[in-house]
């Protein structure tokens, strides 16, 4: 029976063969991040310090990089994240509305997880459907025209 220790082992192997199959490795920070957030999830220090030893870079330079793009998360999301766009049209029909109401149901603020891992709530600056403003994605699902009624429905759709 495989335990924790050997199910991150691999994990590491698969991250380390990413890297070395790289050419210019110094030059691939950004790639490299996103091959290690989606073998893990999220970058945790213990990642971002195994990534710098790797590069033979400060580990700041790698916290750096991944504290300045919104992409790269620290810590580990939600089963189901959930994004309420807070752009300029969709603020304006009510996207403010709808994340309080997110924020009660689920009993989490924005940039939270809930405490059964299952959803976190996340706003973002544009979706770039403005027509169909107040937008709320789940993982990479769009729902347009969303209000606060509609939260109810969109919690019962992901419940398992």
């Amino acid at each position: 029976m495989c335990c924790k220790n050997e199910f991150v082992e691999a994990k590491l192997n698969e991250l380390s063969q990413y890297i070395n199959s790289l050419d210019n490795k110094e030059g691939s920070l950004i790639a490299i991040l996103h091959k290690a957030q989606n073998i893990f999830g999220y970058l945790p220090q213990e990642i971002q310090e195994f990534i710098a030893k790797q590069l033979n870079i400060p580990v700041s330079k790698v916290y750096g990089v991944v504290t300045f793009y919104s992409y790269f998360n620290t810590e580990p999301k939600g089963k189901y994240v959930i994004n309420v766009c807070m752009g300029t049209a969709c603020f304006v029909r009510g996207a403010g509305e709808v994340v309080e109401e997110l924020q009660k149901k689920l009993n989490i603020k924005v940039g939270e997880t809930t405490t059964d891992g299952k959803y976190t709530l996340q706003i973002l600056r544009c979706v770039g459907a403005c027509g169909l403003a107040p937008v709320v994605t789940v993982n990479d699902k769009v729902y347009g025209h969303f209000t606060k009624n509609n939260v109810d429905k969109l919690l019962e759709e992901y419940k398992e």
